[in-house]
């Protein structure tokens, strides 16, 4: 079976950028809000940090649930990691989910400075340079013969569309306009030519998804 190389659950603007400007420890996001890039992956039943009952069913709460179906590594760029550029100063900050991961894969960080791999919980990370199609390399045997998810950020989805590397794409356009930050497109008619796409309103109106899968 072949083994795709997934983006999926990964939010842009209504103008298509992914994360703001002005990346730091206390907004990972940048100037965007995450509440409201994410409220509605936040008001499924599936979401992993929900702390009470309830929750929407239906659409969002599928792809919400899906996010870890088959997947047996990610690969992410470094600043979804987080938040420090150039030479590694702290070896202590380990990622901005605490000691529980929500990955449980091998989890493979491209940077041009390369830093031992470290555990936790179930998730390991390994911080990587090279070019695209040599770091799905490595993912994909690490994955074990499951897929590979493209976690982000923007730049680094471009990267592995520009190298024609994506198999398919979930992303969720939020009623949001930033100005600036992160861009993954300046519109999805972009990738048309190699994408067929099918766009579907979340049942709330919160976003709209967009679903491309390989012409």
């Amino acid at each position: 079976m072949e083994q795709l190389l997934r983006v999926q659950n990964f939010n842009v603007s209504r103008d298509g950028f992914g994360a703001g400007e002005g990346q730091s420890l206390e907004r990972p996001f940048g100037h965007a809000e995450p509440a409201k890039m994410f409220a509605w992956a936040g008001a499924t039943a599936s979401w992993p940090g929900r702390t009470e009952p309830g929750g929407s069913r239906g659409l969002d709460d599928y792809f919400t649930r899906d996010f870890g179906h088959n997947i047996g590594a990610e690969i992410m760029g470094r600043n979804k990691f987080g938040p420090q550029r150039g030479p590694w100063r702290d070896h202590d900050w380990r990622g901005w989910w605490g000691d529980e991961p929500p990955f449980h894969t091998p989890v493979f960080v491209m940077t041009h400075h390369e830093r031992p791999s470290f555990t936790l919980s179930d998730t390991t990370f390994h911080f990587v340079a090279g070019e695209p199609a040599a770091v799905l390399a490595r993912a994909r045997e690490a994955a074990g013969g499951k897929d590979v998810r493209l976690g982000g950020g923007a730049g680094v989805i471009r990267e592995f569309l520009d190298a024609d590397l994506v198999d398919t794409l979930h992303v969720a356009v939020s009623p949001v306009d930033l100005g600036s930050g992160a861009r993954l497109w300046e519109s999805p008619a972009e990738l048309l030519d190699r994408f067929h796409l099918e766009v579907v309103p979340s049942p709330g109106g919160e976003v709209t998804h967009h679903l491309f899968w390989r012409r």
